[in-house]
């Protein structure tokens, strides 16, 4: 029986990640899940797509506060309680336009554009703010943070190492997990089952298959130092590409929660229905 082996939470969208042993979630996905981002004066998000410096940033949850640090260049804390006094910021996230956004203030703001070198700002979900995931499987009531698409991303370990087995026979270095940035890791399934499960439960909470993932030009940095590569990009486009839609590769499948609120747990047994 496949068994969660890692549960993963990126406090700031592009920032790096922490494992956590276990994670409460609610409507938008894991708490403290992506609820800040950074965008630039436009509203636009600035990610590492365009800025892969933002993989040097380590990001940490507090009960009342987020902390921003990297080597050499300080901290910055910031609370994490939503503030109704707080400037209201319109953001853009993808398909989703005008986007109600609490500002965490010009220290923030600050702190990041000396390390980033561009300007930007630092913001956070607040009580305006609202968006529903627009993936085919959602049904009204099914809202999202400020992730790509969907509350989640899970995949399997097997996934990975099948990955990992072609990258080294392409004569590449294997990558790890966190190129990937999921929330749920799974062990115990084949390679890639997990694009077929339609439904599935972890720990008695019920989760639905919402599309394979489609990845992008992140999954070539380096987590820790921001540098680029060529895979797992040059691989995946050998064997996981879509038929229909050539420039996409997928890896790691989008879910939506139907239970709304529960708690995950590193060992918790995934039900597949």
């Amino acid at each position: 029986m496949p068994l969660v082996s890692g549960l993963f939470i990126y406090p700031v969208k592009s920032l790096r990640g922490c494992a956590v042993p276990a994670a409460d979630f609610d409507e938008l996905g894991l708490v403290g899940d992506r609820r800040f981002l950074v965008v630039d004066p436009a509203g636009v998000p600035v990610t590492q797509r365009t800025t892969p410096r933002l993989a040097r940033i380590d990001a940490r949850l507090s009960p009342d506060t987020l902390t921003l640090s990297s080597d050499g260049a300080g901290d910055i804390s910031v609370p994490t309680a939503t503030d109704p006094t707080a400037p209201l910021r319109k953001v853009n996230v993808w398909k989703s336009e005008g986007l109600l956004t609490e500002d965490c203030g010009p220290a923030a703001a600050a702190w990041l554009g000396d390390f980033l070198g561009i300007k930007c700002q630092l913001v956070r979900l607040g009580a305006s703010f609202s968006r529903q995931v627009l993936k085919p499987a959602a049904r009204p009531g099914d809202r999202v943070s400020f992730a790509d698409a969907c509350p989640f991303l899970l995949i399997g370990t097997a996934s990975l190492a099948n990955l990992n087995d072609r990258i080294m026979e392409n004569s590449g270095e294997p990558v790890p997990m966190n190129r990937f940035r999921p929330n749920i890791v799974v062990d115990g399934c084949e390679p890639f089952a997990e694009d077929g499960w339609t439904r599935f439960s972890i720990g008695g909470a019920q989760f639905k298959n919402a599309g394979k993932s489609d990845r992008c030009i992140m999954t070539t940095t380096d987590q820790l130092t921001g540098e680029r590569g060529k895979e797992p990009l040059r691989t995946l486009a050998t064997f996981r590409r879509d038929p229909v839609d050539a420039p996409a590769v997928y890896f790691g499948v989008n879910v939506i929660q139907e239970t709304k609120r529960g708690t995950l747990r590193v060992g918790d047994t995934v039900t597949p229905h």
